[in-house]
């Protein structure tokens, strides 16, 4: 397989990345065959995962919005996969001009495609590093750089603590995380579920069993369980809702039936 000048040398390009399959679910171009090959294999099961994938994403950009429209200017995006159109970066500085951003992730393309995109940009950065361990992202020089966390601060856990298992504590890493921010500061979330799903939980699970295949557990969990990432929040109006109904730009019931497969919400620090 040839290589493309864009994909670095230091990664095994015949190994699926989940950021390269959520790439190719968003229609771009950073994809490989064996990315797309498990793509459409978790869509035998679930052949709408396009339509939730670009339902996250629109909640991305209202919730960017939102924040930017409360006087936030700095955004820290955790688990922010390979910049596809209308990113953070773009969304916060068409809505609030001078907005600074920190892109974190521990996929070596998404880091390498981000550092790309964002090369001549003194206001937006990449940092290479886990949720799983938040001190390293919260000590990295490049945020220090741009981000003032004395200051409020929107904080997105974009479609990423489903790859976190339990084992490894997410709870743990979002409430570190939000002891590190100042008041006012939000939480944008979304996370999957099989709560919403159109289709039986046994079907579902085949999509989630590609993911396994691929040594990244898409761990689904409950809106309860989802809810408790929030502790510490109060949560924004209208609280933790399927995507498309989180301050909606349309009418939801124009939705497709896969954008309601998941959960959403705006917490804010106090």
């Amino acid at each position: 397989m040839e290589r493309p000048a864009w994909a670095p040398r230091s990664i095994d390009i015949t190994v699926p990345s989940v950021s390269r399959i959520y790439d190719y679910y968003l229609g771009g171009s950073h994809n490989f065959e064996v990315d797309r090959e498990a793509a459409r294999k978790a869509m035998e099961f679930l052949p709408g995962l396009p339509k939730t994938m670009q339902a996250n994403r629109a909640f991305m950009r209202r919730a960017v919005r939102f924040a930017a429209g409360e006087g936030i200017t700095q955004f820290l995006d955790i688990g922010s996969g390979i910049p596809t159109f209308g990113n953070v970066h773009e969304v916060a500085r068409a809505a609030a001009p001078g907005a600074r951003v920190v892109y974190v992730d521990h996929d070596p393309v998404a880091v390498a495609h981000s550092e790309a995109v964002l090369a001549g940009d003194d206001d937006a950065d990449v940092v290479a590093a886990d949720l799983r361990r938040p001190r390293e992202i919260l000590e990295s020089p490049r945020l220090a750089r741009l981000i003032d966390l004395n200051r409020p601060v929107a904080l997105l856990l974009v479609a990423i603590l489903h790859f976190v298992e339990d084992a490894d504590d997410p709870y743990g890493a979002v409430a570190e995380l939000r002891k590190a921010l100042a008041p006012g500061s939000l939480l944008i979330l979304t996370h999957a579920s099989y709560e919403g799903i159109p289709q039986p939980a046994e079907r579902a699970e085949g999509a989630v069993d590609v993911y396994k295949d691929i040594r990244n557990p898409l761990i689904m969990r409950s809106r309860e369980e989802i809810a408790r990432f929030f502790e510490g929040y109060d949560m924004v109006e209208p609280g933790l809702v399927p995507m498309p109904h989180w301050r909606p730009d349309s009418a939801p019931e124009d939705e497709d039936p896969y954008a309601f497969s998941g959960y959403a919400g705006v917490g804010r620090t106090a």
